[in-house]
């Protein structure tokens, strides 16, 4: 820990100031020569000041005069009137405020380097049948490399062979581990099971959604908040205000025939209580906190501004498809209007074997097939084949349009599509023998994060959707929306949302208007496509909608922290300032209560980075992988 923390520069500097400090001090209580205890306390000045009047020096050729150049200018004053203790003591107490500012801010900083780290050096590259051991940096999308037991997956890619469980919960938040198999998708940084992969890398490593969420949270750091961009713009004229009423604390009193060297030490006292380091340092700790520990929970939220947007949130929204569904069709019941079940399973999958339609998948495993005799598509309508000797045709109602004894099967299909679902038809030799009803699979965690969101909100959520109203209605009401919007364009959704602050949640492609226009844009990230983190505020990395609310309940958390803070320092500021110009404030008081003020605000703002700050609760309903059921949608009847 403690050599941890002397990488820190200002930390080294510190002590050593401490330790000249220390020197000085007990060479003057055992009554040393003067010239020996003053140069200790110099050394003091030398090692723990010198950093402070760079800065608040070279702020001056902006021009702009900081709090840093109040503190040295304090300490000096100090020193000048044969105050050496009291001056010292000041330099040792900034800079150990300055040094445990910079030790938190390392911390948060570690937090979103630590991404990075879970990436291992190292990969296994296949090639020609052979295994060569290669810097995963070198990497390049369309390399297949060999994941071993244990080891860390070094890119993003697809599982081309093997299967196994990997750990995504470091980059995703997911606790449970998920089963990949043969075109499933993993991502850099996540931890192999027990078997062993192959997988074919799709990008350059650091283009992987793990350096996309360590570059945009390292962004995140630079970007700051509006109370803070306040303060910075108020700071200025405050810290010249400072100056100007130490100036008449000094001139006034002399005028009038006061002593110097008391006139002068309460003006220094002054400057230095009044000085608004706590202030400065109220706001940014808590975001940033926040920001460092929604990233490590999956949730990527792009600046300290944008945490700060997500607490002022009024209200939610959300995409229907890709969002609060998978965006994967399954089926949703199987109608057989002649013959048995089992024939109509056996047909439709060896009939679909070769379709490349995403229905046409998800019908090719309904059941046990051969294959057919012959396969042809029919564009827009879907396909025909020969099974076992019988023209078999599975696709749109349209197929029915030339079918014999069609009646039954027409008032079958407009029965269900009436509940909001997509049908496909089979006919055998013309006749229809089945319809099969599919539907949007809808995440299973949606109605928990819907319920939590509205709690946390105190209003109601809307759906916004260019779907038909029949299956807005549908989706709304499985996962527990009451105000749902269909048949909108992006354009519309757009307009619905400017001028609210409502929290938009959408899949990051067709919502990019949507996402832009809201008070805060979240995206679906799953495999992060790069429109998802260029439009959104807020991305999703692990797809988890539970982690909506909780990224939520953090900002209103950090906001109430910040303003906690902004309280506490300016109270202190004021009882302070008050006590000096009212009564007699000794310096020694002055510069531990206005420093320790320091210190207590900035560890209130990053205690935020504690994992119990995050609270996502989730059923066991929601368990499951968000990102495997999107890859593997169950085809299986409910």
């Amino acid at each position: 820990m403690l050599e941890g923390m002397f990488r820190v520069p200002d930390v080294r500097w510190a002590a050593a100031a401490l330790a000249w400090f220390a020197v000085g001090g007990l060479a003057q209580l055992a009554g040393a020569p003067p010239w020996l205890w003053i140069g200790a306390y110099l050394a003091c000045y030398a090692t723990g000041g010198w950093g402070p009047a760079w800065e608040g020096l070279s702020a001056l050729a902006k021009p702009r005069f900081e709090v840093d150049l109040l503190m040295v200018i304090a300490a000096v004053a100090a020193a000048a009137i044969g105050q050496w203790f009291d001056g010292a003591l000041l330099i040792v107490i900034f800079a150990t405020s300055g040094a445990l500012e910079a030790v938190l801010t390392e911390r948060t900083a570690d937090s979103v380097r630590s991404l990075l780290d879970l990436a291992p050096e190292r990969a296994v590259r296949l090639s020609g049948g052979t295994e060569e051991a290669v810097d995963a940096a070198d990497l390049a999308a369309g390399d297949a490399v060999l994941v071993r037991p244990g080891d860390r997956v070094p890119a993003d890619g697809t599982v081309t062979a093997g299967e196994s469980e990997v750990d995504e919960s470091t980059l995703t938040g997911e606790p449970m581990p998920n089963r990949k198999a043969p075109g499933s998708t993993v991502l850099a940084g996540t931890v192999n099971g027990t078997g062993a992969l192959t997988v074919a890398v799709a990008r350059d490593p650091s283009d992987s959604v793990l350096a996309r969420v360590s570059r945009q949270v390292e962004e995140a750091s630079e970007a700051k908040s509006r109370t803070q961009l306040t303060i910075e713009k108020v700071e200025q004229p405050y810290s010249l205000a400072v100056v100007a009423i130490t100036l008449a604390l000094i001139g006034l009193p002399l005028a009038f025939g006061a002593q110097f060297e008391p006139v002068l030490l309460r003006a220094m006292t002054f400057m230095i209580v009044a000085s608004p380091c706590a202030i400065v340092l109220a706001t940014m700790p808590p975001l940033l906190a926040a920001v460092a520990l929604a990233g490590r929970r999956g949730v990527l939220v792009k600046s300290a501004l944008m945490m700060e947007r997500l607490a002022e949130v009024e209200t939610a929204a959300f995409d229907k498809t890709g969002t609060l569904t998978t965006g994967a069709p399954e089926i949703e019941r199987i109608t057989v209007l002649d013959g048995d079940q089992a024939r109509l399973r056996r047909l439709v999958a060896a009939a679909e074997l070769k379709s490349e339609h995403p229905i046409g998948r998800v019908l090719a495993a309904i059941g046990p097939n051969g294959g057919a005799e012959w396969f042809e598509a029919l564009p827009g309508r879907g396909v025909k084949a020969a099974v076992d000797g019988v023209e078999v045709q599975v696709g749109h109602p349209v197929l029915l349009e030339a079918a014999e004894n069609s009646a039954e099967a027409a008032a079958t299909v407009a029965d269900l599509e009436s509940k909001g679902m997509t049908v496909a038809v089979v006919l055998a030799d013309d006749r229809p023998i089945g319809a099969i009803a599919l539907t949007d699979a809808i995440r299973p965690e949606a109605a928990e994060a819907i319920g939590r969101l509205e709690t946390i909100l105190g209003t109601e959520t809307r759906l916004l959707t260019g779907d038909n109203r029949v299956a807005a209605n549908r989706v709304a009401e499985a996962v527990g929306i009451g105000d749902a919007e269909s048949k909108l364009l992006p354009g519309d959704k757009a307009a619905r949302l400017a001028g609210t602050r409502t929290l938009y949640c959408g899949d990051g492609v067709n919502d990019a208007p949507a996402l832009a226009a809201s008070h805060v844009g979240a995206a679906m990230g799953g495999t992060g496509s790069d429109l998802a983190l260029q439009s959104a505020d807020v991305v999703l990395v692990g797809r988890r909608l539970t982690a909506l609310p909780a990224a939520v309940a953090l900002a209103r958390r950090a906001r109430r922290v910040a303003r906690a803070n902004l309280c506490f320092a300016a109270a202190v500021i004021v009882a302070l300032s008050a006590w000096d110009l009212l009564g007699h404030l000794p310096m020694v008081l002055g510069v531990a209560g206005h420093e320790l003020s320091t210190v207590i605000v900035g560890l209130n703002g990053l205690r935020l980075l504690s994992g119990r700050h995050w609270n996502e609760r989730r059923s066991s309903a929601s368990d499951s992988s968000p990102v495997e059921h999107l890859e593997k949608p169950d085809p299986a009847v409910r």
